[in-house]
């Protein structure tokens, strides 16, 4: 599939120019907009380049690290499913960890329970220290 690349950067473009006002927190899942990216970099969908996320640890108003969610199940170490207070279930993609402008949050959508946080947090840690 070939990526359109001259469309995101015109949403890129538009995104960069928006006043960062978003109050957020982490354990928040929020639509953020991704964008397109390289190989095999997850990507946003649809025509604005979104996909959720789950907000790991903030920064402050105009940063944080997120992780990335994919509707698809899969059972390896990079995947690990958490489930929001709501009881949705989210499924975090632990290897597309990202740093992000808050700029790109664009909405929210829930907020995962604070024990899956938790396992999240040691999950990714452990990745990062190759013991996972």
């Amino acid at each position: 599939m070939e990526k359109d690349f001259n469309k995101w950067n015109d949403k890129k473009k538009e995104t960069h120019k928006l006043e960062n006002q978003k109050i957020f927190y982490e354990r928040e899942v929020w639509w953020c907009i991704f964008g397109i990216n390289i190989g095999t970099e997850i990507d946003g969908k649809h025509e604005l380049f979104l996909r959720p996320a789950v907000v790991v640890r903030k920064f402050n108003k105009d940063m944080a690290i997120v992780v990335p969610t994919t509707a698809q199940v899969k059972s390896n170490k990079y995947y690990f499913s958490v489930s929001g207070v709501d009881e949705k279930t989210y499924n975090t993609c632990l290897s597309q960890i990202k740093n992000i402008s808050s700029k790109r949050l664009f909405r929210k959508i829930g907020t995962i329970k604070g024990e899956d946080y938790l396992v999240l947090l040691d999950k990714l840690s452990k990745m990062i220290k190759g013991t996972l």
